[in-house]
């Protein structure tokens, strides 16, 4: 293990670096740390794959140096530790993720990784190695190559993962970075991959992305809430315990098995508040968030939730607006939990966040840890994650969707909030925020979409473009002679609707021109003369018509 070959490092890099035995003990140290981190996960036969894995990459990269000065090597091992620890991913991701630069920087060829790895890693790290092409120069280059992730990210969501973990070790070590870089990987990363890891179900890291992108893109704000919140820790600590001592007694009298506590919102999300509302820092009233997890059966879960949440409501009023209930109607990308807003001491509004360890390592770990729970349940359970996947294959299957546009789209049909609404037969339906009766209506069929006329929410009549809320019933009225127009397009925010009804409007042209041709046939043959290129021309200037 010790023969890991790290060249001898140039002069003018020396300052930077320890001399060559210290940064091979570094790199062995940092290996061996992943190794200990995924004891738990390893089978016969996967010490000596990730050992090979991790002598190809340390040799690939021997030469290559980060901008901190540092051996490369120490990237792909940080990345590899994210998806373990963080992610909580296994052997097979952990392999793409040491290789994952190598098909792109070094001589290591796709079918090197193939032979020695085989055809599933090699797939995951050709997807990774398509993805990095993405930070490019100019907008619609860049949002035709984020749809290409997207397209990987549908064979297999571990590319996904695994390219949220490289971004995310290349955000903590974007110090050594020139300013316009950091600022064009910064704005990238709050663009795409942050709310990709929210809808991946990884808070945590869409947290950390967002607030590390806010410190290189809105310095002085960072640097001002920041001191803010270590400013005011103490008397914040001092409130959450008196907010929480009350509840501890009532749960420990009721012989629950629980953990509570107080965390901060993030720097980002205090920064969007004080920007949306135009409140001062100090009238942020939500400047944390308690939360309550419970140890509990998978059958008593539910009832032990609400059970604590009728706890804490006795104790302090709830804010009725507030309470969002993700355990009856889990988030489509897995997420459960109670969340409401109650009135606690001195008069002050605070977020309680409701769930059990299962729930929370859902929160904090995503599609990971839903794959993980998902191998006891039987099949039914798959549906949410795997419907929303399917949505996304079949909006990028659409053939002509310009990049920028599509980008768009993905914005506002995958990555939003989303709300939960029900068919005549009470059937669940999850939408985006601002969705309308027409885009609920392509959801059910396309046939249904385009024939769309009218709704009816909870029996009363609205037009086509009414926008939904959460717990509308809508019933959908539909004529034959319907046909879609230009301006649905401005009615719809599903990328679905929007590419149906782009369809049927071309289906239409192509008709009437068809119906067009048809006529000046027989109009020229009546008059004699022939249906020719040249006829056509001399027409077309007679009308001064371009086409």
């Amino acid at each position: 293990m010790d023969s890991a070959p790290i060249q001898s490092i140039e002069p003018s890099l020396a300052k930077y670096t320890l001399n060559e035995e210290q940064e091979k003990k570094e790199i062995i140290r940092h290996y061996r740390a992943l190794l200990k981190a995924l004891r738990p996960k390893l089978k016969k036969g996967d010490k000596e794959l990730l050992r090979t894995a991790f002598e190809m990459a340390a040799n690939a990269h021997k030469t290559m140096r980060r901008k901190n000065g540092e051996p490369y090597i120490l990237h792909p091992i940080a990345v590899a530790m994210i998806c373990v620890e963080e992610i909580g991913l296994g052997v097979r991701s952990t392999i793409c993720a040491l290789m994952h630069d190598t098909v792109e920087d070094t001589d290591i060829s796709l079918e090197d990784v193939e032979m020695e790895f085989g055809t599933e890693i090699a797939k995951i790290v050709d997807g990774l190695t398509k993805i990095s092409g993405v930070i490019d120069t100019n907008t619609s280059q860049q949002a035709e190559n984020f749809k290409k992730i997207l397209l990987t990210l549908t064979d297999d969501p571990r590319v996904i993962l695994i390219k949220l973990a490289d971004r995310l070790h290349n955000m903590r070590t974007l110090d050594h970075m020139k300013r316009e870089k950091q600022l064009k990987i910064a704005s990238e990363t709050v663009w795409v991959y942050a709310p990709l890891a929210h809808r991946m179900g990884l808070y945590s890291i869409k947290t950390e992305l967002e607030d590390l992108s806010m410190k290189y893109m809105e310095p002085e704000a960072y640097k001002d809430i920041a001191k803010k919140l270590s400013e005011t820790k103490r008397e914040r600590t001092r409130y959450i315990n008196e907010f929480i001592r009350p509840i501890k007694e009532k749960l420990v009298a009721a012989e629950f098995d629980f953990e509570i506590y107080g965390r901060p919102k993030s720097i980002h999300s205090i920064w969007n508040k004080i920007k949306k509302k135009s409140v001062a820092f100090e009238e942020v009233y939500d400047l944390f968030a308690i939360r309550v997890i419970l140890n509990a059966s998978p059958e008593k879960e539910k009832e032990q939730c609400w059970k604590v949440y009728s706890m804490i409501t006795d104790e302090y009023n709830p804010s009725p607006e507030r309470l969002r209930d993700w355990l009856s109607n889990p988030k489509s990308n897995g997420y459960e939990a109670l969340h409401t807003t109650v009135m606690g001491p001195q008069g002050k509004w605070v977020e309680v966040q409701i769930r059990t360890k299962r729930m929370n390592e859902i929160a904090e770990k995503g599609l990971a840890a839903h794959f993980k729970y998902k191998e006891g349940k039987d099949g039914n359970d798959e549906d949410r994650f795997d419907k929303w996947f399917g949505q996304i294959r079949e909006v990028l299957g659409a053939p002509d969707t310009d990049g920028v546009d599509f980008l768009q789209d993905f914005k506002t049909s995958f990555l939003a909030e989303e709300i939960y609404v029900y068919t005549p037969k009470g059937e669940v339906k999850m939408l985006p925020t601002g969705s309308t009766a027409l885009d609920f209506a392509f959801a059910i069929h396309s046939a249904i979409g385009t024939k769309c006329i009218g709704a009816k929410v909870h029996h009363k009549l609205v037009p086509i473009g009414h926008k939904l809320r959460s717990g509308d019933q809508i019933e959908i009225i539909t004529s034959n002679k319907q046909k879609p127009s230009e301006d649905w397009l401005n009615m719809v925010v599903t990328a679905k609707a929007k590419n149906k009804i782009k369809d049927s409007l071309r289906e239409e042209k192509r008709k009437i021109a068809e119906d067009g041709k048809y006529v000046l046939q027989r109009r020229l043959e009546s008059i004699g003369a022939a249906y020719s290129q040249f006829n056509i021309d001399e027409l077309m200037q007679f009308y001064k018509v371009n086409s």
